[in-house]
């Protein structure tokens, strides 16, 4: 790279090295070769006059920089006059010319006056030209230079002339040669173009630069960039049959829907579709009316068809932009809610003979939620073929990392590779599920890390501008481990009392990830882990507990981002009707997404291939396992013979469901241990004659609800022994005694 940048010997050639690698090669390199240092100023300054529409300090400084280490270098000195030159072009297109023609009919006073203002607003410019440059080359000018003289000579001159002319004003003798002065002004107005077509390419490549050439430059977007110049050779093609006298009666038209999750650039792709329109000339203006549902849908009859034709007439001539456009059709929607009012109304306006052809409508929201409102909706559907229709894709991590480095380099701030490395887990743990925001997220992470960078930094001396630009590993928001925490889940694990072998199992699978992923990081070939689990016994086991540990060990192993759990059962994925289960179902494991979907007593979701409603709950969960698969871990629990039954039947869940935990019922020691636990956890405790009774009990009865007969049987002890200590006024309150275990024993066992 640096090789080439050696080579790099003309300014219309882009530089072999981006303006962030400069910045990064300049941070972490003490340079001795003057001319290497001087390149990368150039390349630096280069970069900044290229994003800049105004006067840059900083590329200035840089070029500066750069010619007092390498003054006779060619390439930085045409850099140096291409940035006078464009200095130069920006203040002339900047001067209102049209504003100070001078008529011969006017009235003395008034051409006076106005001669005035001219000779002011001259000497301002003359003197922010560059005077003492252009008297020093003139004996050694460029080709490029000379105009700059002379334009500065135009000036000069210029200026004399109003002076003599206000002078004469001055001494009653008017002596106005509006002529001469309006001649030099048109010659100064025409100079602009000149200077414009003196500028290299690359400083003018942007200015005329067409829509589809702003798109290609997008991050991203590969297929749809094929897709929107395809569109656009399309309708250039149209428009040149129609300037033939063609027609085409069923040509697409203009109305596009645009799918995407949050964050993928629909609106951008919107204005960008309004000046492809305006620039072939389909439509008068590039105007983008952007609304939603709230600007639109109103609170009582008539209000929402006002709204909408409000709206509409103010985007005749352009478009129309509706974002989340399905929430106009909410699921059972009722009389009350008149958003399918704008629907039909907006329909009737597409197609009516006042506004149809005259605006376009682009329809925004997420791919699923806009597939469902256009089939529930077929006069809506029938006015957006499918070739004008387009999903825009979630941005990869490699896009999300440029769409970053470009947010900071806008806001001139660069990160070191380590802090760039590292950004990516930043990105990783908000990048869950669908509502990730993709650039948007991006942007609002890499702006908090500036902040956080100023904030931190405000009180500190910096002696370099790099010190203001840099953004290190020390700026970054990065989330600490907690695998010395005392709450860690292995830790919590090994707290709870008995399940030796489900602990057992998931230390090992713990194990077993955490290697893998070290064979990742060192490139070796990893084994497939499969984490999708069934845990099978009876009721109060331990499995809800054991499954929200198991989320917590997936997230400290890095293979779970959030390692929250979301428990439901049947009610909470079977709907009751045709079609609502797979919206309940994905509804849920959208929620769980990052974390552990936990389906209590599973099992009731097969009923022997009878039962529709399950059968449509587990297809979903198969499909969406294997869409969400290295987001999502699924954990069926229940009975261990009626999960057997579940699992065997459906292809998809036995090849995906190959980890079993299976949690025995609880023995009498552990059973005892559980009672004094539960009881320690309130600050009682109980005498070792209760103790013996109790392990009578658990010897003598099977204990049906383990760990929750615990819990139901200490509870009823203590409101027992409230009763008692009532009627006794030196009980001690802290202690459970044997009769209100007696008591509390014959009242869960007859509920139980």
């Amino acid at each position: 790279m640096l090789d080439k940048l050696r080579q790099w010997s003309d300014i219309e050639d882009q530089p072999p090295i981006s303006e962030t690698e400069a910045l990064r090669y300049l941070n972490e390199n003490e340079l001795q070769d003057k001319e290497l240092q001087a390149l990368l100023y150039a390349a630096l300054a280069y970069h900044r006059i290229q994003r800049h529409d105004g006067k840059d300090a900083l590329a200035e400084q840089f070029i500066d920089e750069a010619r007092v280490m390498e003054g006779n270098h060619p390439l930085i000195h045409d850099l140096y006059e291409s940035q006078l030159l464009l200095h130069a072009y920006k203040l002339l297109r900047d001067t209102p010319f049209e504003q100070w023609s001078l008529h011969e009919t006017d009235h003395d006073s008034a051409k006076a006056k106005k001669a005035r203002v001219i000779y002011e607003d001259i000497k301002e410019l003359r003197e922010t030209w560059d005077g003492d440059l252009a008297e020093k080359t003139i004996l050694n000018a460029s080709t490029r230079m000379k105009i700059y003289q002379e334009v500065y000579q135009e000036l000069t001159d210029l200026e004399t002339m109003l002076e003599d002319a206000i002078a004469s004003i001055e001494n009653r003798r008017i002596r106005l040669p509006v002529k001469d002065i309006n001649q030099r002004m048109r010659r100064l107005s025409d100079v602009q173009d000149e200077l414009f077509k003196r500028l290299p390419d690359f400083l003018t490549g942007g200015v005329y630069g067409s829509p589809l050439e702003a798109f290609d430059r997008m991050v991203g977007l590969k297929d749809v960039k094929t897709y929107i110049r395809r569109y656009y050779h399309f309708l250039k093609y149209q428009q040149r049959r129609k300037s033939f006298g063609f027609s085409m009666v069923d040509e697409p038209g203009l109305h596009m829907i645009i799918t995407g999750n949050p964050g993928t650039g629909k609106t951008t792709m919107a204005r960008l579709l309004a000046d492809i329109y305006h620039e072939l000339g389909i439509l008068e203006t590039k105007e983008v009316v952007e609304v939603n549902r709230s600007h639109l849908v109103g609170s009582y009859v008539g209000q929402s068809e006002e709204n909408t034709m409000n709206y509409v007439k103010q985007a005749i001539g352009g478009v129309l932009f509706i974002d989340e456009a399905y929430t106009l059709r909410r699921e059972g929607q009722t009389g009350n809610d008149y958003g399918q009012a704008v629907i039909d109304t907006l329909v009737s306006a597409m197609t009516s003979k006042e506004y149809g052809g005259k605006f376009a409508v682009i329809l925004a929201g997420y791919p699923e939620e806009m597939r469902q409102f256009l089939w529930s909706n077929p006069g809506l559907r029938s006015r957006f073929p499918e070739q004008n229709q387009m999903e825009l894709p979630d941005y990869q991590m490699d896009e999300l990392i440029t769409i970053a480095e470009e947010t900071a380099l806008d806001n001139d701030f660069f990160f070191t590779e380590a802090a760039r490395n590292e950004f990516v887990s930043l990105i990783e743990r908000e990048r869950v599920d669908d509502s990730f925001g993709n650039a948007r997220t991006v942007k609002n992470l890499v702006l908090k890390t500036v902040f956080q960078k100023g904030a931190k930094e405000a009180e500190r001396d910096k002696h370099h501008w790099l010190d203001h630009m840099r953004i290190d590993l020390d700026d970054l928001d990065v989330e600490e481990s907690s695998d010395t925490s005392e709450h860690s889940p292995m830790k919590r694990l090994d707290s709870l009392i008995g399940l030796h072998n489900v602990k057992e199992e998931v230390r090992k699978l713990s194990s077993f990830v955490q290697a893998q992923q070290k064979r990742k990081e060192q490139g070796y070939p990893v084994v497939p882990i499969q984490l999708h689990s069934v845990f099978s016994g009876n009721p109060g086991t331990g499995k809800t507990t054991v499954a929200d540990i198991y989320a917590g060990v997936l997230k400290e192993c890095g293979l779970l981002k959030r390692g929250h759990m979301v428990v439901v059962s049947r009610s909470d994925l079977v709907a009751g009707y045709v079609g609502q289960t797979a919206i309940k179902t994905k509804r849920k494991i959208r929620e769980a997404l990052g974390g552990v979907l936990f389906i209590d007593e599973a099992y009731s979701l097969y009923n022997g291939g009878r039962d529709e409603f399950g059968k449509e709950a587990i297809e979903t969960l198969v499909d969406e396992m294997t869409k969400h698969n290295e987001n999502l871990v699924v954990i069926l629990a229940g009975y261990e013979k009626e999960m057997e039954q579940l699992v065997e039947s459906n292809p998809g869940l036995s090849s995906r469901f190959k980890k079993y935990f299976r949690f025995p019922d609880y023995a009498e020691q552990e059973l005892l241990q559980m009672t004094h636990y539960q009881s320690a956890q309130y600050g009682y405790h109980f005498n070792e004659w209760t103790e013996s009774f109790l392990l009578e009990k658990f010897t003598d009865h099977s204990i049906q609800g383990n760990g929750r007969f615990i819990h139901n049987l200490v509870n009823e002890a203590i409101q027992f022994q409230a009763i008692r200590i009532l009627e006794v006024e030196e009980a001690d309150m802290n202690v459970l005694e044997l009769n209100d275990f007696e008591k509390a024993w014959n009242m869960v066992r007859r509920e139980s």
